[in-house]
C-alpha cells in the first residue's frame, strides 16, 4: 500500500514520514518474522491463522493489520502491542482489503454453474442491494476496496508505458470493427505498450483480446476471432459469451498481458476475459479518472456513445490545463463518427486551439493509422 502515509501515533503532522514497509504475502511475512519485529509494517489481506506463534513473540508497535485473519490470542497480543487492526468483514462476496488486482479466472470462478454464481455477479448483486440503502458501513467498504485496488494498480503499472483504448460496449464479435480493434490491440502490445481498456465487452474486449494474441503467430488471430464470433454479444447470455472467451484462452494459452478497468456501477456490462489484470471498481468516477490518468503513452478513442464521449473530455481536461505535466496524445478514430454522428472532434479541436494540447490530438480514419499517429504526437 505504497501511497498511504499510514498510522503514526504521536508523530507531528509536518514530519517527514518514514518509508512504508508492506507485507502482502505469507512468504513476505515469514521473511520479516525472522527479525522478530513487525513494528511499523502494514500487513494487507494475509491469512495469519497459522502464524500465531510468530505473532505472539513479535514486536507489533505501530503495525497495521488490514483484513488479516488471525487467532483470538494473536489478535489480543498484537493489539496490546500497539498495532492497529482492521478486521476481516464476514459474508462479503469480495475482499475490501485485497492487495492485488483481479484475474478473469477469479472473477469468473464457478462460471460453469451460470454467471449469476460467479464472484463478479455476486459482488454486483451486493452493490445493487446496498447502494441505495444509505448504510455507512457499505459505503465505507466500497471506498476501502476501491482504494486498495488503486494501490494495487499503481504497483502493477510501475514503470509501464500505458496506452488506453476506449470504445463502445455495443461492438459485436464477428464484425470488421471488432477485428480491427483486435489488430490494433495486438500491434500496440507488440510495440511494447501496456494496453489498458475499460475492461468490458465490445471495443474494450477486442483491444484486450488483441493484446492477448500478441505473442502468438498471426494466423491465431483469425482463427480465434472465428471462435468468438459464435457468441457475438453478452446479450442475452453472459455465460455463453464468457465461456466462449475462456474456450479461446484454453485453445491458445499463454497469451499476452493487458489491463482492464471495469466497474460494478455498470454491472450489466460484464468484464471481458482477455485482460490479464483487472482493476474493478465500485465507483465509476474513480474508475474513469484512475484509468485515464495512467495512460501515459496516450489514449485511443474508437467509435462509441455517451461513455466514450465522456472519456474524451475527461482526458481533455487535464490536457487543457496541463495538470499532469505534458499533454498526453489523444487519437480519435473514424472521421464520420466523431465529426457527424457525435461531433466531439470539432469541440475538442476548438478547445485545443492556441493551447499546448493542440499538438497532441489527432483524428484518423482507420485503426491502421493509430500507431503512427501516436508516435507522431508523442514526438511533438
Amino acid at each position: 500500500m505504497s501511497r498511504r502515509a499510514g498510522y503514526r501515533a504521536g508523530v507531528p503532522a509536518d514530519a517527514t514520514p518514514p518509508p512504508v514497509r508492506e507485507i502482502e504475502t505469507l512468504e513476505e511475512f515469514d521473511r520479516v518474522a525472522l527479525s522478530g519485529s513487525f513494528a511499523g509494517y502494514r500487513l494487507q489481506a494475509v491469512d495469519l491463522t497459522d502464524r500465531t506463534f510468530a505473532l505472539l513473540v513479535a514486536d507489533t508497535t505501530q503495525a497495521v493489520f488490514l483484513g488479516c485473519p488471525m487467532e483470538p490470542q494473536a489478535l489480543a497480543h498484537v493489539r496490546a502491542g500497539g498495532a492497529l487492526v482492521f478486521p476481516p468483514v464476514p459474508h462479503l462476496p469480495f475482499d475490501p482489503y485485497r492487495a492485488t488486482l483481479y484475474s478473469p479466472s477469479e472473477l469468473y470462478a464457478d462460471l460453469a454453474g451460470g454467471y449469476e454464481h460467479t464472484p463478479d455477479a455476486r459482488a454486483y448483486a451486493w452493490f445493487r442491494s446496498t447502494a441505495a440503502s444509505g448504510d455507512v458501513l457499505a459505503s465505507m467498504l466500497r471506498s476501502i476496496h476501491d482504494d486498495a485496488v488503486t494501490d494495487a494498480l499503481d504497483e502493477h503499472l510501475a514503470g509501464a508505458r500505458v496506452v488506453g483504448v476506449m470504445g463502445g460496449h455495443a461492438m459485436k464479435r464477428g464484425t470488421d470493427a471488432y477485428a480491427g480493434a483486435a489488430r490494433l490491440g495486438r500491434t500496440l502490445a507488440r510495440d511494447g505498450l501496456t494496453v489498458a481498456t475499460g475492461g468490458g465487452p465490445g471495443a474494450m474486449e477486442a483491444a484486450n483480446f488483441g493484446a492477448y494474441a500478441a505473442p502468438h503467430e498471426d494466423v491465431m488471430l483469425g482463427k480465434a476471432l472465428s471462435v468468438l464470433g459464435g457468441a457475438p454479444s453478452f446479450r442475452p447470455s453472459v455465460s455463453e459469451w464468457a465461456l466462449t472467451a475462456f474456450e479461446v484462452r484454453e485453445r491458445w494459452p499463454e497469451g499476452g498481458t493487458s489491463l482492464g478497468v471495469p466497474t460494478w456501477f455498470y454491472g450489466h456490462e460484464p468484464p471481458n476475459a482477455f485482460a490479464s489484470h483487472v482493476a474493478k471498481f465500485f465507483a465509476n468516477s474513480v474508475r474513469e479518472d484512475t484509468l485515464l490518468a495512467r495512460c501515459n503513452a496516450g489514449v485511443v478513442f474508437l467509435p462509441g456513445a455517451a461513455g466514450t464521449v465522456q472519456e474524451i473530455f475527461e482526458a481533455a481536461t487535464p490536457n487543457y490545463y496541463s495538470s499532469r505535466g505534458e499533454p498526453s496524445p489523444m487519437v480519435l478514430v473514424d472521421r464520420a463518427h466523431w465529426t457527424e454522428q457525435l461531433p466531439a472532434w470539432p469541440l475538442l479541436s476548438a478547445l485545443a486551439r492556441d493551447h499546448p494540447m493542440a499538438w497532441r490530438i489527432a483524428l484518423v480514419e482507420s485503426v491502421t493509422e493509430v500507431p503512427d499517429a501516436l508516435a507522431r504526437l508523442a514526438d511533438r
